[in-house]
């Protein structure tokens, strides 16, 4: 019986990582706040914590533990109770320019953190997270599409060669002007090839005939469905962006999303990047600013020229405008991929962007006759503002949510020469800002903005009595195969005892490592591969009983029965392994949590039930010399 050295060394670095890499699923986690910046390049410092610890403390509201992650700052409290009060007062405390969302902070040791060991997370079914409940404005929505629409009739009605004298919205309703009734005949009946979405109204009027159109009910629903369906798609896609895994997006109703991070989670940028109802517009901008920008204050003055529209220029010196053509080039829309960088001129952080076929035509088509002149993005966000009234009587604090859009101008830059689907945005804050913006674009655009009407800790949805009863069958269950292979196999049956609790720990390792969230289906794939990996053990045993029988030498039987039955043990966890591949593959929700953690787990059986038990029955009668029996 000869072993080699490195297979030693082996099994004891996965032993000894193995054991390092588990121990913080031991420590469960504490509710916490967390502060960040409402942009993604605002600073985070100890003033803040100083001021939110200060806001706690007159609520007496006790925390521990402050500090710093990733540009924001996390408050440890006792119970998910205090987390709950802690995050409304904070939230009327800091105000608007901070974002304050419900976390979970990690108890592991600070000497297993540097090492980059971290709890494996675990779903909703099991530990609960972060339940966020979003309302699609559909008003707004319904509003954007008509405008665009506007837009369009003024087109097609000049490329069509019908004449009007005016084209206004207001209200949701589009007026047109024309000389006289045929020409409105004519430009009706136009409107009925095209689909017939308008309720039509033909008025009299002094200066001709008048056409008010509105949308009829089938549009306005198939609006509002679009919405809700592209708001859905695109919270997915920003989502996966930011790595959260396992997580919940779903409609409830016809006007809002429930979403549910589970685990410990960045909770507050996860709550930024999703409520975030941003776009870019590229426009021209405009030949007078030199003419209606006050040197002094650089704002715009007197009444601005018709098509021209005010915006602020972040990029310069704060409280300056910039006079840009109302007629967009195009929107956000139109972006295919997007990337961060850095500039290689100023070394400050830029924006990558590719356009679709479309966009790249219409950027270019804009871009041809306008060398020499400058272009701004124009970013475009829906934002809430959160105030607080008083109830005259009661004194209670009621929150009141306004909407509000906010627009300014992040760069404005020489058009050197005609544009395509490729260029870059830059002038931007911070690296911070432009991975953000990236993602936005990368992930699409919303179809209407979305506000937060809730947030909450949810519990664990089976229910705790639920999982506690899934726990308690694993541990009865690694039990009663403990106690059956050491009355069946005596030593051996210790052994592989020994390899079960070290296949655990690995599969512990190995979740936390790719960031998988363990779920109730996945502790019964852990259960499925205690069996599988017992199963390969009793083979061995069996096998070893046989040589014996046929009346090998006990070493001669252990050295045969492990290279017989390696090639049964292999063939019957390979087709296992494709069978969980396959669920994995075309399955959603808890049938890949099952897959994952019995891929896993057959994976690590194969090296505890071969490898690691052949080298403890070496360590134990490789060196003596007069073997007549084995405990077996």
């Amino acid at each position: 019986m000869r072993y080699p050295a490195w297979k030693y060394l082996l099994i004891l670095v996965v032993l000894v990582v193995s054991t390092l890499y588990a121990l913080p699923s031991l420590y469960p986690d504490e509710p916490a706040v967390q502060i960040s910046g409402a942009k993604a390049g605002t600073l985070i410092d100890q003033s803040v914590i100083q001021k939110a610890e200060q806001i706690l403390k007159s609520e007496n509201i006790a925390s521990h533990d402050s500090s710093f992650t990733q540009n924001a700052a996390l408050l440890r409290l006792d119970t998910s109770e205090a987390q709950l009060k802690a995050k409304e007062a904070l939230r009327q405390g800091l105000g608007d320019n901070y974002v304050v969302a419900l976390n979970l902070a990690p108890t592991t040791p600070e000497w297993l953190q540097k090492i980059g060991a971290k709890p494996m997370k675990l779903g909703l079914d099991l530990r609960g997270g972060v339940h966020f409940l979003l309302e699609v404005d559909m008003d707004k929505a319904i509003a954007q599409r008509i405008e665009t629409s506007a837009a369009d009739l003024r087109r097609d009605f000049r490329d069509k060669k019908i004449k009007f004298n005016s084209l206004s919205l207001n209200n949701n309703t589009i007026t047109i002007q024309f000389a006289n009734s045929e020409d409105r005949a004519a430009a009706m009946d136009q409107l009925r090839r095209d689909g017939n979405k308008f309720n039509q109204q033909a008025l009299a009027s002094e200066s001709g005939a008048t056409l008010k159109l509105t949308y009829n009910d089938a549009t306005q629903q198939e609006i509002q469905s679009y919405a809700l369906d592209q708001n859905l798609t695109t919270l997915r896609n920003r989502i996966n962006e930011l790595g959260v895994a396992e997580a919940v997006v779903q409609s409830q109703g016809s006007n809002r999303i429930v979403v549910e991070l589970p685990g410990v989670q960045d909770t507050a940028e996860a709550k930024r990047v999703l409520g975030r109802t941003a776009n870019l517009e590229f426009r021209l901008v405009s030949d007078l600013n030199d003419q209606y920008i006050d040197p002094m204050s650089g704002k715009a003055k007197g009444a601005l020229p018709p098509g021209t529209e005010a915006f602020a220029f972040e990029s310069l010196d704060s409280g300056r405008d910039l006079i840009l053509n109302r007629n967009r080039i195009l929107t956000g829309e139109r972006v295919q991929n997007a990337s961060s960088g850095f500039s290689q001129d100023s070394g400050g952080a830029e924006v990558n962007i590719t356009l679709d076929t479309a966009g790249g035509k219409l950027m270019a088509d804009a871009t041809r006759g306008a060398v020499g002149k400058r272009m701004a993005v124009l970013f475009i966000e829906n934002k809430q503002k959160i105030s607080y009234v008083a109830d005259p009587t009661t004194g209670a604090q009621t929150e009141v949510r306004t909407p509000y859009t906010e627009s300014v101008v992040i760069n404005a830059a020489t058009i050197q020469a005609v544009l395509g689907s490729q260029f870059r945005i830059t002038g931007l804050d911070s690296p911070q800002e432009a991975s953000e913006l990236a993602l936005m674009l990368r992930a699409g655009a919303l179809a209407a903005p979305m506000y937060f009407v809730e947030e909450r800790v949810i519990g664990p949805s089976l229910g705790q009595a639920n999982i506690d009863k899934g726990v308690l069958s694993t541990q009865i269950g690694f039990l009663l195969v403990a106690i059956w292979m050491v009355v069946f196999f005596r030593v051996f049956g210790l052994i592989a005892n020994f390899a079960l609790v070290f296949n655990l720990a690995m599969i512990l390792t190995v979740m936390s490592w790719i960031g998988s969230s363990l779920t109730l289906p996945g502790i019964a794939g852990i259960v499925i591969t205690i069996g599988m990996a017992v199963d390969a053990n009793v083979l061995i045993c069996e096998r070893i009983r046989e040589e014996i029988k046929w009346g090998a030498s006990p070493k001669q039987a252990i050295v045969a029965g492990y290279d017989r039955a390696y090639n049964t043990i292999f063939d019957s966890n390979l087709t296992t392994f494709l069978v969980a591949f396959i669920l994995f593959a075309i399955g959603t929700g808890p049938i890949k949590g099952f897959a994952v953690t019995l891929m896993i787990g057959i994976v690590c059986s194969m090296f505890t039930a071969i490898t690691v038990t052949r080298a403890i029955v070496q360590i134990i009668y490789g060196k003596r010399k007069n073997l007549k029996k084995l405990s077996i």
